[in-house]
């Protein structure tokens, strides 16, 4: 038996890499179900990206990479137009999973869960995913060529 019913995570997820996948592994471990806030294209731009994928692919690699993964797994994925989503308003979410990088997320949320007279969530960080070279591996990095998905060094001489 999973430690939570439900809980919530969010993220742009627009090249599916080692730290998403370890994110995700993480929620599946602990909760039954996973409401996954998908950024919204919008969104995204709102807080200064760009993605490769738009909207529509970006929810297609991602159910296609957990169904891979994470098989007999049970998830939702919401869209994102702001911060929290569904984890603001949804009463059964326990717990929100979020990185080291967006670990403060979750005195946000907590307040405005309050507001709403709904209980708060615990709040799970999981530790960055590290790249060969030490530093976090995120989308910017494979963009940029310096990695690929699972963290591994590309050569910079191309």
């Amino acid at each position: 038996m999973s430690k939570f019913s439900l809980i919530a995570m969010g993220g742009t997820f627009d090249i599916i890499h080692r730290g998403h996948l370890t994110l995700l592994s993480n929620a599946f471990k602990i909760s039954d179900k996973v409401i996954i806030g998908l950024t919204s294209d919008e969104f995204a731009k709102k807080n200064g990206k760009t993605p490769k994928n738009d909207y529509e692919q970006r929810f297609e690699n991602l159910t296609s990479s957990i169904s891979r993964e994470f098989p007999n797994t049970t998830f939702q994925i919401s869209k994102l137009d702001d911060n929290f989503g569904p984890a603001v308003f949804e009463q059964d979410v326990e717990a929100l999973v979020v990185s080291d990088e967006t670990n403060n997320q979750g005195n946000i949320l907590n307040n405005l869960r309050k507001s709403k007279k709904l209980p708060p969530v615990q709040i799970i960080t999981i530790p960055m995913f590290l790249a060969k070279d030490g530093l976090r591996i995120s989308t910017t990095r494979i963009k940029n060529s310096e990695i690929d998905s699972e963290g591994n060094l590309l050569s910079l001489d191309k």
